[in-house]
């Protein structure tokens, strides 16, 4: 159990200092406890016969006490949380594990200054405990309940509201939020815990899991602050509350990712998770100080929505076969390069779902680990500690792995471990920043290795995007006229149909949902690595490469904008330009 420093004041002085009781409650109290077998707390004693004034102890308790509040409207408990204290434990002492941070439970007591409690309760868990403070009865209320319901449902699910309720429940905390103090920690930590600002900080993570975006952006601007979500690669503004209001907000999330609330001039980092619609969803937090304060970014890995099936990502059934023999390769290194939240992360982790079985050894080093990934050992960098790419990798070979993920190559100390294990026996997963396939070659050439290097090392080379997929329900067939076909490379003769997006009630009037890869798989043929040895240009070794049947990103998306699955506006919006295709004046044979 964690301890407290300094004295703390004398809860019965301090009781009735606040109004919370009666002094004749008081010594009725204490009568009861000097007369019980059990040597019961006098606070119990109060509050089990309604003498003490719930909300004034809560208040007393967060701000002399420094206990962190438990709002029980929005709280998410996991069956497994539920089990680690008895409900007989539970309901005597009024307490219920509320989540558990690694070896950390948090477990919410009506009255946390009980020390036999929680030192009797710590025993039962057998872990660390941090004790935090909720209201008697709605506390009483949910014990009853959850315990009743155990055997019906493995969660408390919270109230699901429409996104319409957002601009609502922000005008409530707008009206509830005391903001005209000086923004000490202590005001800071009462007003991140008031119940209207965790009810829509809980109600805009909800949505973003209900609209299953990939990042939730918090930012303050000089009269408001801003809240959007991208979903599917495209921002979405969900609410905008007053300006005020972002200290309380942002103070609510540093609380839930266990970040410090009084530093606000340095980027911070964490995470935390929330559990809804029966899965956990992992939230990763980046807070950066900006010129109206402190924007908060949050990365949604939702496991349960995402999958890591290479035959669902979008890939044809040509280049999964590509991907899967270069993966059955015993050593060798698999490149993915794209732009940031082009689905780099994803390809490797599915290549890894599809190797991993109890005969390998795979150990993946990433900054910051994003998928939990049962079976495989994955590390995380820690620059800070001085636990660098080039560090961990030196570590990991000496853990003799069979497979190697590197979440990315960003220097030339990476990239030099990296080869060096995939020339002696190990297969390498990595990424890369680069525009397409091809110039990872330059790439690597700039880093300082040596082209008898690459081509004696990459098995494949994959650039990817990510284009959104039309809703299946809504999407209109039209005929291209021939200025629009001339523009995407197609022949203007010969006749095509294509699709748009309409819009209904299923994609939320967007006409798109979800996204598929598109993808340049550059597959390393014995032609090509002759031209690497050779230091061949990239213009001559992509124009080998579609020779061998290498289609590029602008092909790969019209190709499935030909077959319906994205429109002709996507494939525009994502890909640039590609010249190659200019020069056939025949047309792209699709």
């Amino acid at each position: 159990m964690e301890k407290r420093s300094g004295p703390l004041p004398d809860l019965k002085d301090s009781l009735l200092a606040v109004g919370a009781v009666k002094p004749e409650d008081v010594q009725w109290a204490l009568q009861e406890q000097a007369k019980s077998a059990r040597k019961l707390h006098f606070l119990d004693a109060l509050l089990g016969a309604g003498k003490c004034d719930e909300k004034k102890l809560v208040g007393l308790l967060t701000s002399q006490y420094n206990y962190a509040l438990v709002s029980l409207k929005m709280v998410v408990i996991h069956s497994d949380i539920l089990k680690l204290i008895p409900q007989r434990l539970a309901e005597m002492y009024c307490c219920l594990p509320v989540s558990l941070h690694e070896e950390t439970l948090i477990v919410a007591f009506a009255n946390p200054t009980n020390l036999k409690a929680i030192d009797e309760v710590q025993v039962v868990v057998g872990r660390r405990l941090r004790a935090a403070v909720a209201e008697y009865t709605p506390l009483k209320e949910m014990i009853k309940k959850v315990f009743a319901t155990e055997s019906d449902g493995p969660e408390i699910v919270p109230e699901e509201e429409s996104s319409e309720e957002l601009g609502i429940i922000a005008k409530l905390v707008e009206g509830e939020v005391s903001l005209d103090k000086p923004e000490q920690v202590a005001d800071l930590m009462e007003m991140a815990n008031q119940a209207p600002v965790v009810k829509l900080v809980n109600m805009v993570l909800l949505e973003g899991v209900r609209r299953r975006a990939s990042d939730i952006f918090i930012e303050p601007w000089e009269n408001f602050v801003r809240v959007r979500i991208r979903v599917d690669g495209v921002l979405e503004e969900i609410v905008k509350p007053q300006r005020s209001f972002a200290s309380a907000i942002v103070s609510r999330i540093k609380i839930m990712s266990q970040l410090n609330i009084a530093e606000h001039r340095v980027p911070q980092d964490g995470r935390f998770k929330v559990r809804t619609q029966g899965r956990e969803v992992d939230m990763r937090v980046s807070v950066l100080p900006s010129s109206f304060g402190e924007k908060v970014c949050l990365r949604v890995l939702d496991t349960g929505a995402q999958s890591h099936d290479i035959a669902k990502l979008g890939f044809t059934e040509k280049e999964q076969q590509i991907i899967k023999n270069s993966a059955k390769k015993p050593h060798g290194m698999i490149l993915v390069t794209g732009p940031t939240g082009s689905g780099k992360t994803t390809t490797l982790y599915s290549i890894l779902e599809y190797l991993d079985s109890p005969k390998v050894n795979i150990t993946t080093v990433e900054d910051p680990v994003e998928y939990q990934i049962h079976g495989i050992n994955q590390v995380n960098v820690r620059e800070s500690i001085g636990l660098t790419f080039p560090a961990a990798l030196r570590s990991i070979l000496r853990q003799d792995p069979d497979i190697i993920l590197i979440g990315e190559i960003r220097d030339a100390d990476t990239l030099d471990i990296a080869v060096k294990a995939a020339l002696t026996g190990h297969l390498v997963l990595s990424t890369l920043h680069t525009n397409d396939a091809v110039s990872s070659i330059t790439r690597m050439v700039n880093l300082g290795l040596e082209p008898f290097l690459i081509a004696s090392t990459v098995l494949m080379i994959s650039a990817q995007r990510l284009v959104r997929r039309l809703c299946s329900r809504c999407r209109i067939s039209y005929d291209p006229d021939p200025a629009t076909c001339a523009l995407a490379g197609l022949d203007p003769q010969k006749k095509v149909q294509l699709w748009k997006a309409k819009g209904c009630s299923h994609c939320r009037k967007l006409g798109y949902q979800g996204r598929s890869v598109i993808t340049e798989l550059l597959e390393m043929t014995p032609e090509i690595l002759e031209m690497i040895m050779q230091g061949a240009s990239v213009d001559d070794l992509s124009r080998k490469a579609r020779e061998n049947g290498m289609n590029t990103l602008r092909e790969s998306a019209i190709q499935k904008a030909l077959s319906g699955e994205t429109s002709l506006e996507e494939v525009f919006r994502v890909t640039t330009e590609d010249t190659s295709l200019k020069k056939n004046a025949g047309g792209v044979p699709l």
